[in-house]
């Protein structure tokens, strides 16, 4: 060998030249010619609004609102190779790290290369890479979550938030921001489209649009021959389930059905683990985080009792801590574990699949199991929001909600709007081959306003009641919120610093300040926490109020935190 010393020293003599080599390109170009679809013609229609958009060369943004498998993403894809035949760079912002696989294998086939891929799940090396190719303007195209906002684009021409009602956008903890609101600015600051897809736009993306702050492009049919499926209720008050189960009998006729015609089946229950509580039938000991103001989840399959708020867990006892008494625990209420132990009580024979984000295997397995759905190598899935989230099930002609109340009586204002979109979208994962399909939802209140539109299938009628309903309310679009979340090591030091923020908020005619109080969620990881809502006009200097309202107000001393959360998204 030779050392180092010797190479400096033929360098500095002339002999040798120091040459950078170039670094290997993350993925191949793209080729905005490679595979250009036949588009239906509402499709050609909006494809021509984006292409027009970019051509504008300005800031603009458009919502491309299309029911469930009407083809978003062959249109929006139009845009992209647009952008790309000008030199642009683009970014595709998704809203679930599972959904990027096949997302990737879609743009592939469309641009004959993959775009490069941004997420919390990407080796430190890789992200190192990808990012200094963003920055040098080699590589074209990023898919990835949220954070790939922030990545240092040369020439970003185009952002594309794809699901852009999807929850999953706003962060929560440390830094607080909404991802899609974020690319919104992004283009106005960069002077370039923005276009916002969904088959469940958010009712602020509607308003902007009929305001005409958006351009709205609508795709009102499913792609090719697929129809959407025949949505009907199941009023739970008359078709009970058999005594220890959640499925009615109607849902597991159809399930049977669908199973004799080897079709798929889904079952869905926004809801992880085994049972959202156990408790002992003997002295009623609940088991609660020890650290948090929760219920432990029991997880059967890992035999494990789980707080999802912190992270805590312990093993499942086989006594009761509280008085001794042996095998006398029980689960209350469902989760997804539970019904796919009911499913399989039912149907021994049938392949069924458990898809929920906190299972062992992380996000690997996740994909092969998505992967080994659409591929027909499962019967009957159950599974949690996760599959909710854009996938293409082309065997799946029959989706049955579980629980379609969940999410209706937790005290949020955009309760009705999220219980629409996740029922909406879930239901929408069947009959997307053409093939005739049912999605059955199991209610208590089968003439809540939600269901009723559901089974209708009069999105429109929802969102007027929703929008008529927000303005009434002087509630977002239609005015700002803001809330502020005090916590600290102790009650008493959480309580007492909310209470001087609130007497030092400043005079305002176009905001007031709700609270404190406790917030739902009271204790989470050993903080207590106490909750402040600052609710004003569109117009009001939200910013400007709190701001004062911060310095005025107490210092922070000892454990005492505050976080100022801007349009939140929950309210626990």
């Amino acid at each position: 060998g030779v050392s180092s010393t010797v190479i400096d020293g033929l360098r500095a003599q002339g002999v040798f030249e120091t040459v950078m080599i170039p670094p290997r390109p993350v993925v191949a170009a793209p080729d905005p010619g490679h595979a250009v679809p036949e588009l239906m013609p509402d499709q050609k229609a909006a494809a021509e609004k984006l292409r027009a958009a970019i051509a504008a060369d300005a800031f603009n943004v458009t919502l491309l609102d299309g029911v469930t498998g009407s083809g978003k993403t062959e249109v929006y894809f139009e845009a992209v190779a647009a952008a790309l035949d000008k030199g642009k760079q683009v970014l595709i912002l998704l809203p679930e790290i599972a959904l990027t696989h096949a997302f990737l294998e879609r743009f592939q086939n469309r641009f004959g290369a993959k775009p490069a891929e941004w997420h919390s799940d990407l080796p430190p090396r890789m992200r190192e890479r990808v990012w200094r190719q963003v920055a040098e303007g080699g590589v074209r195209v990023v898919a990835g979550a949220r954070s790939a906002l922030f990545l240092p684009f040369k020439e970003l021409g185009l952002i594309v938030v794809d699901e852009e009602h999807d929850p999953a956008y706003k962060q929560e903890d440390r830094v607080f921001y909404n991802a899609r609101d974020m690319a919104v600015v992004r283009g106005h600051i960069g002077a370039f489209p923005v276009v916002l897809a969904s088959a469940t736009p958010s009712v602020e993306s509607r308003v902007n649009a009929s305001q005409g702050r958006y351009q709205r492009a609508v795709l009102s049919a499913r792609f090719a021959e697929a129809a959407l499926p025949d949505l009907k209720s199941i009023d739970m008050r008359r078709a009970p389930p058999a005594r220890g189960g959640f499925l009615s009998p109607l849902l597991l006729e159809q399930m049977e059905r669908t199973l004799e015609r080897q079709e798929q089946s889904l079952l869905f229950l926004n809801r992880r683990g085994y049972a959202p509580l156990t408790l002992c039938r003997v002295c009623g000991h609940r088991f609660g985080c020890p650290v948090c103001s929760a219920w432990l989840v029991e997880h059967r399959f890992r035999g494990q009792l789980v707080c999802h708020h912190c992270g805590h867990n312990e093993r499942r006892p086989e006594a009761c801590p509280e008085c001794g008494t042996l095998d006398h625990l029980v689960a209350c209420g469902p989760g997804v574990e539970r019904i796919a132990e009911e499913v399989v009580a039912h149907f021994p024979e049938a392949r069924t699949i458990v898809l929920s984000s906190d299972l062992l295997g992380g996000v690997r397995r996740l994909r092969l199991e998505l992967e080994a759905v659409a591929n027909g190598e499962a019967d009957i899935v159950v599974g949690t929001q996760l599959v909710a989230k854009g996938h293409n099930f082309p065997g799946m002609t029959l989706v049955g909600v579980v629980d379609a109340d969940l999410g209706l009586a937790n005290g949020d204002p955009r309760a009705a709007e999220r219980t629409f979109q996740l029922l909406s979208q879930v239901t929408g994962r069947a009959g997307r081959t053409g093939k005739k399909s049912l999605g059955l939802l199991q209610t208590y209140q089968p003439d809540h306003p939600v269901m009723r539109a559901i089974v209708s299938g009069d999105s429109e009628a929802f969102y007027e009641r929703e929008i008529a309903e927000r303005e009434r309310a002087a509630l977002p679009p239609f005015g700002r919120l803001a809330g502020i979340i005090v916590s600290a090591a102790t009650r008493a030091e959480a309580e007492t610093h909310a209470r001087g923020l609130r007497r030092a908020a400043p005079t305002a005619s176009d905001l007031f300040v709700l609270g404190p109080a406790e917030a739902p969620l009271s204790l989470i990881g050993g903080r207590h926490r106490f909750r402040l809502l600052v609710q004003g006009g569109r117009r009001a200097d939200m910013q400007g109020f709190i701001r004062a309202m911060l310095a005025e107000g107490p210092k922070l001393r000892g454990s005492v935190r505050v976080q100022v959360d801007i349009d939140p998204q929950s309210f626990l």
